[in-house]
């Protein structure tokens, strides 16, 4: 697939001239109501006998057009949602910066500059999709805008469980920790990515060595606790338990640092300096205080075990 990077409009005249279905949308979470957009756009590309894109747009507009409330965590930071919109069979993703003049751009001016110029011959977007200045444009009426040059579907709503399925709402699940739920409406286990880092290796002297791992992206992380999870280690996933939090046994609250720490159940090696991936599977429980580190092994314990079931039922599951 490839990426291609809007930052200035003279890069859209150096465009090739493949006509194209375009995908429109911000598309954080490549959620369930997202893959349906998706979906729907590269199925009429595969009828049509044209090019499957997707249009998106960084950063959020929240930071250009309400910087008091400015939406600065992701779900799918951009290089994890290029990899989901490959999988899903996008043969171009274009990312169009999103500044104050691409947000005073009129519909029409949109339209013609963006869509006209990128040869959309049809364009797909949600039912709440809006574009140009004040947000004049929707799926009601792109067609006054389109110069008959390109025709469009709307996608409506999805819903799950009688809610609609939104990035809004799923933000706020993992937020909560409700990481099962979250995945659900995503369509497959919450991810983050970071990097193996030194730690206070605190875990190593309990029994319990970990993989500190670091953020490299602004996520949206979990509410503190402790998680059944997969660390994506080369590609492969490592059944753990994972604690988010500040250490409250060890530290106090005004001093601790929060750290993501993933223990790998059976595994043996050094995992320092790589890149990883977390799968987020299951809450267990909250973050706790013990009195003692006995109590908390004992507890860790119990924690490896119900993560070692939760694999195990779940693999026999989809068996």
């Amino acid at each position: 697939m490839e990426r291609v990077y809007l930052d200035e409009q003279p890069f859209i005249d150096q465009m090739d001239s493949q006509e194209k279905v375009i995908a429109l949308g911000y598309f954080d979470g490549v959620h369930l109501g997202h893959q349906k957009v998706i979906q729907t756009a590269v199925s009429i590309a595969k009828e049509k006998g044209l090019e499957a894109a997707v249009m998106t747009f960084h950063p959020h507009p929240s930071v250009v057009l309400r910087p008091d409330y400015k939406r600065e965590h992701e779900l799918t930071p951009s290089l994890i949602k290029a990899e989901l919109m490959e999988k899903l069979g996008v043969h171009t993703l274009f990312f169009v910066k999103f500044d104050l003049t691409l947000s005073q751009l009129s519909p029409q001016n949109f339209v013609d500059q963006y869509l006209i110029k990128l040869h959309a011959k049809h364009v797909v977007a949600g039912y709440d999709f809006t574009f140009g200045r004040k947000a004049a444009g929707n799926m009601n009426n792109i067609g006054e805008f389109s110069r008959s040059m390109f025709s469009y579907t709307m996608v409506p709503k999805v819903e799950l469980f009688g809610a609609k399925v939104s990035t809004t709402h799923i933000r706020s699940l993992i937020e909560k920790g409700a990481v099962e739920e979250a995945a659900k409406l995503l369509g497959r286990p919450y991810e983050t990515t970071g990097i193996v880092v030194h730690g206070d290796k605190r875990g190593r002297t309990l029994g319990f060595p970990t993989a500190n791992v670091d953020e490299n992206e602004a996520f949206v992380i979990p509410e503190n606790g402790v998680y059944a999870v997969q660390l994506i280690v080369d590609g492969q996933p490592l059944d753990g338990v994972c604690s988010i939090g500040l250490r409250p046994t060890f530290y106090d609250k005004n001093e601790a640092k929060k750290t993501v720490e993933v223990y790998v159940l059976d595994f043996q090696g050094d995992l320092y300096g790589k890149k990883v991936g977390i799968y987020w599977h299951k809450r267990l429980r909250p973050e706790l205080k013990f009195s003692s580190a006995e109590e908390l092994v004992v507890q860790m314990e119990k924690d490896k075990t119900e993560t070692r079931e939760f694999f195990l039922l779940k693999r026999n599951t989809n068996s």
